[in-house]
């Protein structure tokens, strides 16, 4: 495609916001971080922030694009529209980036057919999983989590087929802690564990105190992978044995509003069958909030020996809760432990620090 016809059609259905990037570079490449998830745009400004020219960008505008730096918006236009859109801004990446960090396992092609040509011009290829595209079933039922579930869209078959097409082509890949280890590890050379980045300074605390009618909050952005069945049934338990308290249940909701909802709560609910945290959990502690989440008795000595996360399953979370509840004088020291883990082991610096090690390694 020609350079002006190029720049013509990003110009025309590409949105990109203004971008700062650093004058002294600590990088030689320059990396592109794509193409979606809530974590990119944090990722980028963390490197951006370390002395590396970084971009984030996501191809879809949904709930999770809102921080990036550049949106494609492909989900607004035609199939026809979003492969002229799709293959400008490749063409346009191909000139400025020399590495490329893919989140998700996914690429610029559903079939990978990216990968060879950006190989061939000798780029770096990095990719970054971060949960349901790769947790096959087998091997979680495998590693004692009867709680695992998986979403539709995420069979066993399909996720070893993507990974059949990565590995020809990328032989690193990037996890945020050890859970998803035993689903990489036969796949690729080496594993590079790096921790989610979360900028708790942006992020006001509110620690709880006791409080008559304590409000119990839990975001479901998919019902059978959060386990919100066995919340809501705990929760209605819990109220017909008279145990004062209020419940928020966050679905479909904009991220903006959600974060509003989690200031004013006492208790966060995350996710009870994967046996790790994830966003979620990390907001609500920036914020100063207890949280409840799965965390699997395995892989609780390879966290930081201070994660103050209660953990509970969909057997345990009645009873976690109802103990939760019952002891008002933890929650304000549960808040503060937890804005203290997230300042200190997701610091966006200390996040930076570690893949800018990593790219140099490729």
């Amino acid at each position: 495609m020609h350079s002006n016809s190029r720049r013509a059609i990003i110009n025309k259905y590409v949105h990109s916001k203004p971008i700062e990037y650093p004058t002294k570079l600590s990088l030689a490449s320059k990396v592109l971080i794509a193409p979606h998830g809530i974590g990119i745009a944090s990722l980028a400004q963390a490197l951006r922030a370390g002395g590396v020219y970084a971009t984030s960008c996501s191809f879809y505008n949904d709930a999770y694009s809102y921080l990036s730096d550049i949106c494609l918006n492909l989900n607004q236009h035609r199939m026809e529209i979003r492969q002229k859109i799709r293959d400008a801004y490749f063409e346009e990446a191909c000139t400025i980036y020399d590495t490329f960090h893919f989140r998700f396992g996914a690429t610029f092609t559903p079939d990978k057919r990216d990968l060879k040509i950006l190989a061939d011009q000798g780029k770096k290829l990095i990719v970054h999983h971060c949960g349901d595209e790769v947790r096959m079933l087998q091997v979680a039922r495998g590693f004692n989590n009867p709680y695992a579930q998986r979403r539709e869209a995420w069979p066993d078959e399909r996720i070893q087929h993507n990974l059949k097409l990565l590995t020809p082509y990328i032989d690193q890949v990037i996890i945020n802690d050890h859970e998803l280890l035993p689903y990489v590890e036969p796949y690729y050379k080496k594993v590079h564990i790096v921790p989610y980045a979360i900028n708790a300074q942006a992020i006001t605390h509110h620690y709880p105190q006791p409080d008559v009618a304590p409000l119990v909050v839990h975001a479901s952005s998919h019902r059978n992978v959060k386990g919100t069945e066995y919340i809501v049934k705990a929760v209605e338990q819990l109220q017909k044995e008279g145990v004062r308290f209020r419940f928020q249940l966050i679905e479909n909701t904009p991220h903006t509003q959600a974060m509003q909802i989690y200031q004013r709560a006492t208790i966060v609910i995350d996710q009870l069958t994967v046996g790790t945290y994830a966003n979620l959990s990390m907001e609500a502690m920036a914020m100063g909030k207890p949280v409840i989440c799965y965390i699997r008795d395995d892989l609780r000595s390879t966290f930081p020996a201070e994660l103050p996360i209660v953990s509970a399953n969909p057997d345990t979370i009645y009873e976690v809760l109802r103990d939760l509840l019952h002891r008002p004088s933890d929650w304000h020291h549960l808040g503060v432990c937890g804005r203290k883990y997230v300042e200190q082991h997701h610091n966006p610096d200390k996040v930076a620090n570690k893949l800018i090690q990593v790219y140099q390694h490729l």
